[in-house]
């Protein structure tokens, strides 16, 4: 965090792109793909961010670069859920054990599919060798 101030401090858009380590500009793409960032702006449209925007800005970063998210699977783990449930540590924890009970999901239909598609054909192959037996 930014050099020299309580954790409860805001936080201007540098200090929160140097910390999350990612550039001004995706901090404010986001702001336009997730209505749940809210910094403070000021008249001259100077953005601060709570402690709380820092907390969901880095959730944002880990499920789009960590946990491989798309912007429409994120939002579509944030939609209406506040952002107190956002940023509960049990409601963190589903988002990373539904995703991954997901991910296994589609890995074993996927293998299913295979193994289906495998078997049809050798049933194929079986008929195709039986008639030529037959001849």
């Amino acid at each position: 965090m930014g050099v020299n101030k309580s954790k409860s401090a805001f936080r201007s858009i540098a200090e929160v792109t140097e910390d999350l380590g990612i550039a001004p500009h995706v901090l404010r793409f986001w702001e336009t793909k997730f209505s749940q960032i809210k910094p403070m702006k000021t008249k001259s449209s100077r953005r601060y961010y709570r402690p709380d925007d820092v907390e969901l800005l880095s959730l944002i970063k880990e499920l789009l670069y960590e946990r491989r998210y798309t912007i429409e699977g994120v939002q579509k783990l944030f939609k209406n859920r506040s952002l107190k449930d956002i940023l509960g540590t049990e409601i963190q924890k589903d988002f990373f054990e539904e995703e991954e009970k997901t991910g296994n999901e589609l890995q074993t239909s996927a293998n299913e599919s295979v193994i289906k598609t495998a078997v049809t054909e050798l049933k194929t192959i079986r008929n195709d060798l039986l008639s030529l037996a037959n001849i």
